[in-house]
């Protein structure tokens, strides 16, 4: 896990033009921050939200709240995400619900803003949701549940809603309502500004296209149509060919970074937000010319962040290797779900904190008195160091805390990486409990390793309308090789040794969601522009039906890898 920052840094807007910025201590290790027009929010890695704004706490909105722990259910304070909208901030907890506190103005929080103008408490919006959309200048969200049906409320005078021009009209909408005709593929992210929105989209091929909605007269579609009231696709040849790897929205402007390096912006420019040296506003995406890229053999590590009339291209692998599902934060996520909790310890102050035998018994150095050594250890632990040390077990990360760490560090199998335990489960019949069936076949997998690993069986059996059944069918497509392959990936994230990469078949320009640059790294010649084809087609036929949270990129690297030590033996 990545190491994370003890306090935050609040750029303070005043009239004095030289005041300093002001450091903000928070005791506990901070994971995400989160800016509005009128609030900021910081999430830390204990899962608790630190807020402050006018709408936030009226009495003194210049003070720092820990604003999860108003939400009544006290089962539901641990939260996972937090995105701040222009006056509000919406907060997703372990438990797949988003709670939304501040102003209710435009009925951004789901109710009728006639009852309620605000809350200073966060309120409950919706359950079994998987991801936020929002903007630090709209007033309006959108929340996607783990089916991937799409629900949004708030501001929609000018349609940023994607509703169509039927509810044009209606300047609030105040309930959750699911947006119809929403673009075929997976929603990757949706970026929202004061007048519109803008969807990113992921279909089959895979291909990533951007999707625009609401009022143009900010010049904030990215296309010629005057107003689009539903969500409809921006096209240019500046990247019909290449792929999107990072997008930003401010009030009314757009950045776009994509694979061969290039950025591409368009939208109000009245400040100069889009870099290109002048003031006038770009209806359709234009590129813009950049400076020579640092670190231009790792473009995905570059992000882009717009503010209301700035931005910001910045490199960061911190932020890359994040964005991708990291099986060591899902560990910690899981903890934290109780419907997957197996085993029960108590804390010093009688507190119950539930985990998941399966994942300790991997995690721990195999024996049954370790559990009982960790019993003991708990046993005189408060409940916020008891949190910590299965943090710590879970992720076998020691600085959360260095000093409880030393206290487990012997019933630990510190040495073994998390990849390595999630092989030896696969290696054990006894710990699989769900069962995949295809033609005359049957595979068997553990739930949590599925829940881990694909975003399909997430949804599968988070949802709260999930088929209790434990086996699935339709999977008559896939050949024995290629679900063995992916039986094997899921677990261990690797290429089963016996599988051999050649340099034959495929053609390096056939590959085209890669860029040149990524060859460099093969250290072999020009023949090595070629990776067999049947092996990549082995493996996106189980990308595609697992929907697992790897990309080509990933992939791409680990077959070079598997290439060059082949040819080193």
């Amino acid at each position: 896990m990545n190491d994370c920052l003890f306090f935050a840094i609040e750029y303070l807007y005043g009239n004095d033009p030289e005041q300093n910025p002001e450091k903000i201590q928070i005791e506990e290790n901070i994971q995400k921050v989160s800016v509005g027009g009128d609030n900021e929010a910081i999430l830390t890695k204990e899962g608790n939200v630190f807020a402050k704004g006018n709408d936030i706490y009226s009495n003194n909105p210049n003070e720092f709240i820990n604003i999860s722990s108003l939400i009544e259910d006290k089962n539901d304070r641990i939260i996972e995400d937090i995105v701040s909208g222009e006056s509000s901030i919406y907060l997703l907890t372990s438990n797949q619900n988003v709670y939304g506190i501040g102003s209710n103005e435009y009925g951004q929080l789901g109710f009728d803003s006639k009852t309620l103008k605000k809350t200073e408490k966060p309120i409950l919006m919706m359950k079994n949701v998987s991801k936020i959309f929002s903007g630090n200048s709209s007033y309006h969200v959108f929340l996607l549940n783990s089916n991937q049906e799409l629900f949004g409320c708030g501001f929609n005078r000018d349609g940023q809603l994607g509703l169509g021009e039927s509810r044009r009209k209606e300047t609030k909408i105040q309930k959750l309502t699911k947006i119809q005709n929403i673009p075929k593929g997976k929603i990757i992210d949706i970026q929202c500004g004061g007048c519109h929105s803008i969807m990113l989209i992921e279909d089959q091929n895979p291909k990533r296209k951007l999707y625009s909605c609401g009022d143009s007269r900010y010049n904030g579609l990215g296309k010629n149509e005057e107003n689009t009231y539903e969500f409809t696709e921006i096209k240019s040849s500046l990247f019909e060919n290449d792929n999107i790897l990072d997008f930003s929205v401010g009030y009314s402007h757009t950045l776009i970074f994509i694979s061969n390096s290039k950025l591409i912006g368009f939208g109000s420019n009245d400040y100069g937000q889009l870099g290109n040296g002048n003031t006038k506003n770009q209806l359709i995406p234009i590129q813009i010319k950049l400076p020579k890229l640092r670190f231009n053999e790792d473009i995905s590590n570059y992000h882009l962040s717009c503010g209301f009339n700035n931005s910001f291209l910045y490199y960061s692998p911190f932020l890359f290797s994040s964005s991708f599902s990291n099986l060591e934060e899902d560990l910690i996520k899981l903890f934290r779900r109780k419907e997957f909790c197996d085993i029960s310890f108590k804390t010093k102050n009688g507190e119950i904190i539930e985990a998941h035998k399966l994942i300790l018994k991997y995690r721990l150095n195999q024996n049954q008195n370790e559990i009982e050594k960790l019993k003991e250890i708990i046993s005189k632990k408060s409940i916020k160091e008891s949190n910590q040390i299965f943090e710590m077990i879970y992720s076998n990360n020691s600085k959360i805390n260095p000093k409880l760490y030393s206290e487990i560090k012997e019933i630990i199998n510190s040495n073994e990486k998390i990849e390595e335990t999630m092989k030896r489960i696969y290696l054990n019949e006894n710990e699989k409990d769900f069962i995949i069936e295809r033609k005359e076949k049957q595979y068997k997998f553990p739930k949590l390793i599925l829940i881990m690993r694909s975003e399909l069986y997430r949804g599968m059996f988070l949802s709260v309308t999930n088929d209790k059944s434990n086996k699935v069918t339709d999977y008559s497509e896939l050949s024995n090789k290629s679900f063995e392959i992916f039986e094997y990936w899921i677990y261990s994230n690797q290429i089963k040794d016996e599988i051999q990469i050649t340099q034959e078949i495929i053609q390096f320009d056939d590959f085209n969601e890669l860029n040149e640059e990524k060859f460099k790294r093969i250290k072999y010649s020009e023949t090595t522009k070629k990776i067999t084809q049947e092996i990549i087609n082995e493996i996106q036929i189980g990308i595609d039906y697992f929907q697992l949270n790897q990309t080509y990129p990933n992939l791409f690297d680990l077959l070079i890898r598997k290439f060059n030590n082949q040819n080193q033996n």
